[in-house]
């Protein structure tokens, strides 16, 4: 609900201004009992999180 802010780790929340929420995309979706929404940000926040897996491992086979 906030398309300007991309990071999918960490994020202010919503509702607690610069209060930090982990994974904001699932939990808010949770916490706000919008249950339909959780299986499309579990599928977002888990590339983001293959993508980055897989760069640390590039950088790793190159740093070899």
């Amino acid at each position: 609900r906030r398309s300007w802010y991309r990071h999918q780790l960490y994020a202010p929340g919503f509702y607690t201004g610069y209060g930090v929420k982990t994974l904001p995309m699932i939990r808010e979706a949770i916490e706000e009992r919008r249950f339909s929404d959780v299986p499309d940000a579990v599928v977002a926040v888990s590339g983001v999180l293959n993508t980055l897996a897989d760069r640390i491992d590039e950088l790793h086979r190159t740093a070899q």
